[in-house]
């Protein structure tokens, strides 16, 4: 299992625990509402949700994972509104008040909410995992043209630009005949891992067909995505790959480049992409070529 699906995983079962401590803690409150029981005090504490048991999960034990996705900061206004409410209901029954109707309406909405936004983030989460490769931990041809068709909504309303980049290993056949399938799939992974290690967040690495990988990049023109796909793929040449039984070896990728273009479709650009990057294999591989105005070139410009 690669580490990015075994973090969601993971991630998957720390929410579902926190939230079954949140059930807790919302039955805990409902009995003392019902009862006219005495409330903690940690409830009616201005900082009320940071104390409790899902408060302190999410600000102190809660995966980078989470933190990266952008539902779990809805989360903690959410929840912290919530918990805003529940003390009120809670410092009227103190005070020897009755429970407003209103208000407990209010609690019980904000609560669902809170609710609603959980279970969205876990939808989320699996979503993300059925939508990864097993193999590399890069996202899968499943979602990958979900993502890209939304990407090109927006190129198409001048919103924002986007370039997709083509990267197919190099010689990567002469792996599997020397060392064998077990080693070239050392190499898919090693190799997705080192792209996606130095990827912005926003950016979308898809294993897009054997040793080919599709890269989306938002929010990018051309000369950017180059200097970009450059670093890519000299990290990748300097990586050292260790291999059971044997040294350790290097491979190289070569990158193919094609912008988005309004009112074409997405497989246009890919396929832009895809010739840009047989247009780098034939220059000698490990090298990097863009495709503009029907002509791959080698940093962007037009060629004569």
């Amino acid at each position: 299992m690669n580490a990015e699906r075994a973090s969601i995983q993971s991630a998957l079962q720390q929410l579902d625990l926190a939230l079954q401590r949140h059930n807790q803690w919302y039955d805990a409150v409902i009995r003392t509402l019902v009862c006219d029981l005495p409330g903690e005090p940690d409830d009616v504490a201005p900082d009320a949700h940071h104390r409790c048991p899902f408060g302190r999960w999410y600000y102190e034990d809660a995966p980078a994972v989470l933190h990266r996705h952008p539902g779990f900061a809805a989360i903690e206004e959410q929840h912290e509104r919530m918990h805003g409410l529940a003390a009120k209901l809670l410092g009227s029954l103190g005070n020897g008040q009755s429970v407003s109707v209103t208000d407990f309406d209010a609690f019980a909405r904000e609560l669902e909410n809170l609710r609603l936004e959980i279970f969205t983030l876990r939808r989320d989460l699996e979503n993300a995992l059925y939508s990864l490769d097993e193999l590399t931990g890069a996202g899968n041809r499943i979602g990958m043209l979900g993502v890209l068709r939304e990407q090109q909504a927006r190129v198409d309303r001048a919103v924002q630009s986007c370039c997709v980049v083509m990267i197919d290993i190099d010689h990567f056949k002469r792996v599997n005949d020397t060392w064998g399938h077990p080693a070239g799939d050392r190499v898919l992974a090693a190799s997705a891992r080192q792209l996606m290690k130095q990827l912005r967040p926003y950016d979308k690495l898809f294993r897009y067909g054997g040793e080919e990988f599709l890269l989306s990049l938002p929010d990018t023109d051309l000369a950017t995505g180059h200097a970009l796909a450059e670093r890519l793929r000299e990290s990748v040449a300097a990586l050292p790959i260790p291999l059971d039984g044997h040294a350790s070896i290097h491979v190289t990728m070569s990158f193919g480049i094609a912008r988005m273009e309004p009112g074409l479709v997405v497989e246009q650009a890919i396929a832009h992409a895809d010739k840009a990057m047989y247009e780098a294999k034939r220059a000698g591989r490990n090298c990097t070529r863009v495709w503009v105005e029907h002509t791959a070139t080698a940093d962007g410009t037009p060629s004569t």
